[in-house]
């Protein structure tokens, strides 16, 4: 914790109101108060949010291993077994559906065949387990929006080969900005007076819902943390070998940049160790070097592989001091902060701590229903759960997809759609205004469809575009 020799006198008087408040909130636990009271100290301290330009240096193959370079996995089935029985598979699933229109948790968000993403992440390890006789759990980190609906959902999978454990990450009272008072004090009961603080806050999480205890005590070694609407973000048994091999605590899987990906966090080589650095620590007049595809050419998939006697060892010392993330926000009238953290920023506190240089392949997360649309289309099909690229498209990327505000929701993206077009020969599509698709269209090369404001235009059944500008029925 910042020491109070930090503090300047007025932010010592805040952080003792502060604490008094948040000893009297009845709805968290004294875990969860020391730990937001924490956060706030360290806030308040001013910790430097940014990084000396100067002493960045791009990290070598063996802090940022080429995946090709991996040696393979044990073929033998047996061997195989007693590698994933060391292996825990943790989804984020705190988030809820409300940028696509869904409410609930974004986890139940069919995704394709009818299948959810909860479904597809069962479906995985359940064929995993069955396949190699091993026991690999699923945990889930939900927050209190997504909690109840959550342990509704998994009672579907009660007879499925895979057990499931759920627990919930911290919840913080939101700060009111004028008076630094916990929301919940100014008559804010409801869950407006509360957030989840950032998916860092995993490991503490993790150990104080007791899972970690009881996962160690069977003998887990290793725990995969990815976003749940990560469908590229699968069990790989080569990356559990590697990282067993050669005791290396923490492995963040990262990718190759492209222009989409410009804004995403980098793994650097800072002060002698490897470091997340994230466009908000990025001084001004370096915000378009960081952007650049060449200089910082990859970004971090969220794709996690931690070891799980180094988590209890770095929480229990209340080692992990991550970069806190400021979100200020505006609830009920009140201006309010949320101090969150980030997982792929612990990092640096783990020893022997790597990054893996994967494929774009495990990075398929569906933010939008543009990504919803990659994804239901014939450029991927489901195989045991898993989904996989379609090997018929010859482009090794994806193509670009922009859909208008009349797509965002899902029901109006599913309405809009008779059946999914083929795009396995589009290279980009941009739709705007109120479009309709008919059954069995094909999109080939660049693809531009605007509706005229105030009319309504129709894609017919089985129509073929390429390469063309659409502005009204005419050009069909």
């Amino acid at each position: 914790m910042a020491s109070a020799a930090t503090l300047t006198p007025t932010d010592t008087d805040k952080l003792q109101n502060l604490r008094s408040n948040v000893s009297g909130l009845t709805q968290i636990s004294e875990n969860e108060k020391s730990g937001f009271i924490n956060l706030v100290a360290r806030y308040l301290s001013g910790e430097a949010e940014h990084v000396d330009w100067s002493k960045i240096k791009t990290p070598t193959d063996d802090i940022v291993v080429p995946y090709e370079t991996l040696a393979p996995p044990p073929e033998d089935a047996e061997k195989t077994k007693e590698l994933l029985d060391k292996l825990v598979v943790l989804k984020l699933n705190g988030g809820l559906g409300t940028t696509m229109g869904c409410t609930g948790p974004k986890s139940v968000i069919e995704v394709c065949n009818g299948l959810t993403f909860l479904d597809l992440i069962v479906l995985q390890i359940e064929n995993l387990n069955t396949k190699y006789g091993c026991k690999v759990p699923l945990v889930l980190m939900n927050s209190f929006n997504t909690h109840d609906d959550t342990l509704k959902i998994v009672e579907k999978y009660s007879k499925a080969n895979v057990e499931i454990h759920t627990f919930n990450q911290s919840q913080y009272p939101r700060l009111v900005v004028e008076d630094f008072s916990p929301l919940p004090c100014k008559g804010q009961t409801g869950k407006d007076g509360w957030y989840p603080p950032g998916h860092g806050d995993v490991f503490p999480a993790f150990k104080n819902s007791g899972k970690l205890d009881h996962f160690l005590s069977q003998g887990k070694e290793y725990v995969f943390v990815a976003n749940s609407d990560n469908l590229g973000a699968i069990v790989h048994s080569k990356i559990l070998h590697h990282l067993i091999q050669n005791k290396n605590e923490y492995c963040m899987e990262v990718t190759p940049k492209t222009l989409a990906d410009v804004k995403g966090g980098t793994l650097i080589s800072y002060e002698g160790k490897v470091q997340l650095l994230e466009i908000a620590q990025v001084p001004d007049e370096h915000v378009e070097e960081f952007k650049s595809i060449e200089k910082f050419k990859i970004f971090n998939t969220n794709n996690l592989w931690v070891n799980l006697n180094a988590i209890k060892r770095l929480v229990e010392s209340d080692a992990l001091k991550m970069e806190i993330i400021p979100n200020p926000k505006e609830v009920n009238g009140f201006k309010v902060l949320q101090l969150e953290t980030a997982a792929g920023a612990a990092i640096k506190f783990f020893d022997n701590a790597i990054g893996i240089n994967v494929p774009r392949s495990r990075f398929l997360p569906v933010k939008a229903t543009s990504d919803l649309l990659l994804v239901q289309s014939d450029l991927y099909n489901v195989v045991d759960g898993f989904v996989v690229r379609n090997p018929v498209r010859a482009n090794p990327a994806n193509p670009t997809i922009e859909l208008g505000p009349e797509f965002k929701k899902v029901s109006d993206f599913l309405s809009r759609f008779k059946s999914i077009p083929s795009i396995i020969d589009l290279d980009s599509l941009k739709v705007s205004g109120d479009v309709w698709f008919g059954a069995g269209v094909t999109l080939k090369g660049k693809v531009s469809i605007n509706a005229k404001s105030g009319e309504k235009l129709e894609i017919r059944d089985g129509v073929i575009i390429a390469d063309k500008e659409i502005n009204g029925t005419e050009d069909i």
